[in-house]
C-alpha cells in the first residue's frame, strides 16, 4: 500500500484466515489481512469487477490535472457510457490522491476516479485524503494511513457480519456468536509484481520504510510488514537513534525523565511552543520515521575569484524584461496590501499571452536570509568558493542522482541564492535527519517529537502551519549542526512563482499586467518577527522606491524601475470560449478578478471592433472586504457594465455592514450575500439556465483551500434545487461540466 507512489496503484484486502482445529479455536484464532499491491495498469493482477474485499487506490496526479501513464487505461475504462449504474456496487474502496496546490487541478485524478466509481455504484468505506506535496505529503498521508487500518478492519468486521446473519429460510434459527475480540489483524503481504519498475518502488519502500509501524514490525519477513498496532512501543530507556539500522522500518524512543513538580511549589501551567512540549507528549514513547540515507557527497574549493552570476536561466524561454509602472490597488487601511505591476515585454515577440495564460516570475532567496544561512552553517567565508556535488559510493537511497537543477562551476553564494527553497518548510523526513546532527539532548528530543506519529499535531501547530522555513528551525535549536549535503538533499528546487495575466494585448500591445497581494508571515513561536512572502516581499522592494499610491498621478520621468525575469506559462483551456454568442460566467474574489480583466479588455475589443456582432452573456461575481478599501480595478469593472462589455457584475463586501454597502437602511431580518458564493445562490435560476441550458462557460479564480471548495458545494446545492435531482445526481451533472471543459478553475492553495 506504497502512498508514495508517484503514479498510481491499488491495493485489493482480503481475509485469510489461520488453520485451526475446532470452532472455538478459529473464533480465538487472529485472523489477518493481506492486500496485494498492483498498479492501475496491471489489469492481470486485479478483476475490480469480481472484487469482494476492500479496495485502496493510491493515485496522483500529472499535467494540467491528467491521470498518469499507468492510470490512463483504467480511468478511459471506468468513464465509458455504456457501463451501467451499478457496475461497481458490489466494490467498498478507499482513496488517497497526491497532488500539489502550486498547480492547476489538485488531486484531479483522484477526484475523476473517486466521481466515477460512485457514479457506477461503489461505496466508500473510508474518507478520501488529499496529500499536498506543497506543503509535504505526510501531513495528510500520516493521519489517513493511521485511521485506515482501523476502517480496514471495521469494513471486514462488516463483511464478516453480513455473510454469518441469517437468511430468510433459516429464520428459526440463532446466529452463531462471535466474540468482540475477533477483529482481524492487518497486514501487508506484498505479492509479487514482476519487474514492472513503478510498482517495485512501491514495494521498496513499503518493505524498508513503513513510515509508523511498531518497532516490532521490523522483524517481520521481507514481504510482510505488520502495521496495525500502532501504539508507542514500551518505554526501555534512552535509545540512541544513530546506533539503529537504517533499514528499520521505524524506532521506538521513550521520553527522559523529568521532575514535573517539587514539594512546596504550586503547579505551574506550562506553554508549548517550537522548542518546549507538553505532556503528554512529553512524556509519551515516539515513532519515529526511518533515517532517510544520505546519497550526495559535497565539497568546496577555492578556486581564486568566482565571478557571480545573477542567474542562469533558458535564454530561450526566460526573458530579463523592465517594470514600467507599478501602482497599489488598495488604500492604505485595507488588510492586504494588492500592488499591479506593468511589465514592457515588447522586445520579446514570442511572448504572445492570451487572456487566461499565466507567467512565471523568478525571484532569488532574501539576501539576509543566504547570509544567515550562511552564518548558521559556519561557511560564511567559503560563500565564493566553488560547489562539487556528486554521489556517494554505496549509498543506499533508491534511483539516487545529483538534483538537475543545480548548475555545474557554481559557487556556495549562488547555490543559497538561486538554486535552494530556504524558505521551504522542513518536512518531517528532514526534521529526522537532522536529529543526528544534534547534540543536545534535550534539543534532540524535541525534533524527533515533531518528525513523530504522536508529534502529528504539533508539527502542524509549530512548524507547517506557520510555515516556519529551515533557518528559522536551525536557530531555534542551535545545537543542530547538519551539514550542507543535507540541505542539498533535503531542500527543494527554488521554483518561480506563477502569476496571472491581469490584461489583454489588445487593448495593452507589448505590454502584460499582473497583479498579486504583499504575503504577509506574522511573528510566531519560532519566529520573533514578522516576514513577508518570498516573491511578493522581493518584488515589493525592487518597485517600492517608484510605486504610486492611490489618488495619486503618475510623474512623468519617474524613477526607473528594475527588470526582473519572466517565462510565459500557456494554460490552453482557461481561455474564454471561442464562439462569441457562448454566454460565460466569472467567479473571481479578491486577486481572483486578474485573468477576467483581461477575458473583459479583449471582449471590449472584439464589440469595439464588430459593433454590428451579437455576443453573449458575461457575469462577474466578485467579492473583497470593503467597498472603499480594496474594491480591486472597481472603476474599469463598472466601466466595462457602462459599455455593455459585462453584462452583470454581483459585488459583495464581506467586512462592510449593511447600511454602509447599500447606502439606506434594510431591516436587521434581510441576509445580506458576504461571499461569491452567496451571490451565486441568489442567481441560481440565471446562473444554472446558462450552465446547463445555453451551454455556457463557468471559470472560477482564487484560493483553493476555502473559495474553490465553497463555490463547488454550492454549485451542487443550485443543480440540486433547479433540477429537482439527489446529491450524486448533482455531482454527476457538474462533473459533466468539468469533462467537457466548461467548469474551469485556476487556483491556488
Amino acid at each position: 500500500m506504497g502512498w508514495i507512489d508517484p503514479t498510481a496503484s491499488c491495493s485489493a484486502c482480503s481475509r485469510k484466515q489461520s488453520p485451526a482445529s475446532t470452532e472455538e479455536e478459529k473464533c480465538k484464532t487472529a485472523r489477518a489481512t493481506i492486500a496485494e499491491l498492483s498498479c492501475l495498469n496491471q489489469n492481470e493482477k486485479y478483476n475490480l469487477e469480481k472484487e469482494n474485499a476492500p479496495v485502496v487506490f493510491i493515485v496522483s496526479t500529472t499535467g494540467d490535472g491528467e491521470p498518469p501513464d499507468n492510470a490512463l487505461q483504467f480511468v478511459k475504462r471506468i468513464k465509458k457510457k455504456t457501463l451501467p449504474n451499478d457496475h461497481y456496487k458490489h466494490l467498498c474502496y478507499a482513496l488517497l490522491a497526491l497532488g500539489d496546490t502550486n498547480y492547476a487541478n489538485f488531486c484531479n485524478c483522484g477526484k475523476t476516479i473517486e466521481r466515477h466509481l460512485q457514479e457506477l455504484g461503489a461505496k466508500q468505506f473510508y474518507a478520501t485524503g488529499y496529500a499536498d506535496d506543497g506543503v509535504g505529503l505526510e501531513v495528510v498521508v500520516d493521519p489517513w494511513l493511521e485511521g485506515l487500518w482501523k476502517a480496514i478492519k471495521a469494513a471486514l468486521s462488516k463483511m464478516a457480519s453480513d455473510r454469518t446473519a441469517p437468511s430468510k429460510g433459516d429464520a428459526g434459527e440463532s446466529p452463531k456468536e462471535t466474540p468482540d475480540s475477533y477483529t482481524p489483524d492487518v497486514l501487508l503481504n506484498l505479492l509479487s509484481l514482476g519487474d514492472h519498475q513503478n510498482c517495485e518502488s512501491i514495494k521498496a519502500s513499503v518493505n524498508t520504510d513503513s513510515k509508523y509501524a511498531s518497532a516490532a514490525s521490523s522483524s517481520a519477513s521481507t514481504t510482510q510488514t505488520a502495521v496495525s498496532d500502532l501504539r508507542p512501543a514500551s518505554p526501555a530507556g534512552s535509545l540512541g537513534l544513530a546506533s539503529q539500522s537504517r533499514g528499520t522500518a521505524s524506532i521506538s524512543t521513550s521520553a527522559p525523565e523529568t521532575q514535573t513538580q517539587d514539594a512546596g511549589f504550586p503547579h505551574l501551567t506550562l506553554a508549548g511552543s517550537l522548542t518546549c512540549s507538553l505532556p503528554p507528549l512529553s512524556e509519551s514513547s515516539l515513532n519515529v520515521p526511518a533515517l532517510p540515507p544520505p546519497y550526495l557527497d559535497v565539497s568546496l574549493q577555492d578556486v581564486g575569484t568566482m565571478k557571480q552570476i545573477v542567474g542562469q536561466f533558458n535564454k530561450e524561454t526566460v526573458h530579463e524584461v523592465p517594470i514600467d509602472r507599478a501602482l497599489q490597488l488598495t488604500s492604505g487601511d485595507s488588510v492586504k496590501t494588492a500592488l499591479l505591476l506593468e511589465l514592457d515585454i515588447s522586445a520579446y515577440p514570442t511572448m504572445a499571452y492570451q487572456p487566461g495564460d499565466s507567467f512565471d516570475v523568478f525571484c532569488p532567496n532574501k539576501a539576509t536570509e543566504v547570509d544567515g544561512m550562511l552564518h548558521r552553517l559556519g561557511l560564511q567565508d567559503q560563500r565564493n568558493y566553488h560547489v562539487h556535488v556528486s554521489l556517494k559510493k554505496d549509498n543506499k537511497k533508491k534511483g539516487a542522482q545529483v538534483p538537475s537543477y543545480i548548475p555545474q562551476n557554481i559557487s556556495l553564494l549562488y547555490l543559497l541564492t538561486w538554486c535552494l527553497e530556504i524558505r521551504s518548510v522542513p518536512k518531517k523526513a528532514f526534521l529526522r535527519a537532522l536529529v543526528e546532527h544534534t547534540g543536545d539532548s534535550v534539543q534532540r528530543r524535541r525534533l524527533q517529537e515533531l518528525c513523530s506519529k504522536q508529534g502529528g499535531a504539533d508539527y502542524n501547530q509549530y512548524v507547517r502551519d506557520p510555515s516556519l522555513s529551515v533557518l528559522e528551525l536551525l536557530t531555534a535549536f542551535p545545537s543542530c549542526q547538519p551539514p550542507l549535503s543535507l540541505l542539498i538533499e533535503h531542500l527543494p528546487k527554488l521554483q518561480p512563482r506563477p502569476y496571472s495575466a491581469a490584461s489583454s494585448r489588445l487593448k495593452h500591445p507589448g505590454k502584460l499586467h499582473f497583479v498579486f497581494n504583499v504575503v504577509e508571515f506574522p511573528a510566531c513561536s519560532g519566529r520573533p518577527a514578522g516576514r513577508r512572502g518570498l516573491c511578493t516581499g522581493w518584488l515589493f522592494d525592487l518597485i517600492n522606491p517608484g510605486l504610486v499610491f492611490p489618488g495619486k498621478a503618475e510623474c512623468s520621468g519617474s524613477l526607473t524601475l528594475p527588470k526582473i525575469h519572466v517565462s510565459l506559462r500557456p494554460n490552453c483551456s482557461f481561455r474564454p470560449p471561442s464562439d462569441p454568442l457562448v454566454p460565460f460566467i466569472m467567479v473571481g474574489p479578491g486577486t481572483g478578478v486578474a485573468p477576467f480583466i483581461g477575458f473583459l479588455q479583449q471582449r471590449e475589443n472584439e464589440r469595439q471592433e464588430n459593433p454590428e456582432a451579437v455576443f453573449g452573456e458575461t457575469w462577474l461575481f466578485f467579492g473583497c472586504r470593503h467597498r472603499d478599501r480594496d474594491y480591486l480595478f472597481r472603476e474599469e469593472l463598472e466601466g466595462f457594465v457602462c459599455s455593455g462589455t459585462l453584462s452583470h457584475l454581483k459585488v459583495c463586501f464581506s467586512r462592510d455592514d449593511q447600511e454602509q454597502e447599500e447606502g439606506k437602511e434594510v431591516a436587521p431580518s434581510v441576509s445580506r450575500p458576504r461571499y461569491v458564493q452567496h451571490n451565486l445562490l441568489l442567481n441560481s435560476q440565471y446562473v444554472t439556465e446558462i450552465l446547463l441550458k445555453q451551454n455556457g462557460y463557468l471559470y472560477v479564480c482564487g484560493d483553493a483551500k476555502n473559495m474553490a471548495k465553497d463555490v463547488n458545494d454550492t454549485l451542487i446545492e443550485m443543480i440540486k434545487t433547479e433540477l429537482q435531482v439527489d446529491q450524486l445526481e448533482a455531482m454527476k451533472t457538474l462533473a459533466g461540466l468539468r469533462e467537457q471543459k466548461r467548469y474551469l478553475q485556476d487556483i491556488w492553495g
